[in-house]
């Protein structure tokens, strides 16, 4: 495993970067990053109302997602530990 295989390996996740379990994954670290900081900054509507679009991003990936393939969102939210959309 010379530096072929890293390179394989990258070249991998370049091409994941854009699928739909990703940005998921990507938007949900956002947002745990943000409730943490909006504990301790109650009063920051901006990073509110950051937040509440990062939500609103996410939940209509995981939307499309469920109506598109309904085990790879199931095996996603289970991964995540996202509750499921009431909403169907």
């Amino acid at each position: 495993m010379g530096p072929d295989h890293i390179i394989s390996q990258e070249e991998e996740k370049e091409e994941n970067r854009g699928s739909i379990e990703f940005q998921v994954f990507c938007f949900t670290n956002k947002i745990r990053r943000l409730t943490s900081h909006l504990e301790l900054h109650r009063k920051d509507y901006l990073s509110q109302r950051g937040l509440r679009k990062i939500l609103g991003k996410r939940q209509r990936l995981l939307s499309y997602l469920s109506k598109k393939n309904r085990i790879r969102y199931k095996e996603l939210i289970s991964q995540l530990d996202i509750r499921e959309s009431k909403t169907r």
